[in-house]
């Protein structure tokens, strides 16, 4: 992770331009609703489109920053984070090709502030939409609309982790992200932890317990799956205690 600031207001942020004729195709391609605009809003929106390829782990956006554009990924991810002052973050939501950081959108929206940290995942090439043609898009029904709806299904994947957070274990939880991550898992106690909001010696803990109970092996940076129906039942039920 870099401690550049965002990509919109930060010119020293290390991303590089990209190639605005065979992109903007791919970003037709991942956002459709954008061939539906009028011909004139096409073109401005065309027109201010800023391009950028950005590398893993480059800061898009921080707490307390200004929002000064609108993402549209059209290749890689960006995880968007809450982050608390002890340094541990909570996972929100990623953003991929095609989708919408709700972040960014009711930053533009209610002309807040960023509330939260966007890092990007892999290497990532997106289009940033200045803020002004952001509002005037809204005035086209086709672009309206696909923010609200992207909005409302944001909203929902935020409730359902409210909902993991407040209502289900730490070892629940683990045992639903280690089964979606396949039989074998190239990964850090630490980078399990960051996913689940926890810190690294708990999250040590509970592995060493699904070892004792041979649901799982370790090794260094790899946690092998032995026991997929196994997990699956602690993952519904929950079975020890973190």
């Amino acid at each position: 992770m870099t401690d550049n600031g965002p990509m919109t207001t930060h010119p020293d942020s290390p991303s590089t331009p990209s190639t605005p004729s065979t992109d903007s195709e791919r970003l037709e391609d991942c956002y459709p609703v954008l061939a539906a605009l009028s011909a004139p809003a096409r073109e401005r929106l065309l027109r201010a489109a800023q391009w950028m390829r950005v590398p893993s782990g480059a800061m898009l956006f921080d707490d307390l920053q200004s929002c000064e554009g609108f993402p549209f990924v059209i290749e890689g991810s960006v995880r968007v984070s809450k982050c608390a002052p002890s340094g541990r973050e909570l996972p929100l939501y990623r953003v991929g090709p095609g989708e919408t950081c709700i972040i960014s959108s009711s930053c533009l929206l209610g002309h807040e502030d960023y509330n939260a940290r966007g890092v990007t995942e892999a290497d990532t090439l997106l289009m940033m939409l200045p803020k002004p043609v952001f509002d005037e898009m809204l005035g086209e029904r086709p672009f309206r609309e696909f923010i609200f709806h992207l909005f409302a299904e944001r909203i929902a994947d935020l409730m359902q982790l409210i909902e993991e957070v407040a209502f289900r274990k730490l070892d629940q939880r683990l045992a639903t992200l280690l089964l979606g991550k396949g039989r074998l898992l190239h990964v850090t106690h630490q980078q399990l932890a960051d996913e689940l909001g926890s810190v690294r010696e708990i999250v040590s803990r509970l592995l060493k317990n699904l070892a004792d109970q041979g649901l799982v092996r370790l090794a260094r940076e790899q946690v092998e799956i032995l026991d997929p129906a196994g997990l699956r039942k602690l993952s519904a039920e929950g079975s020890s205690k973190p």
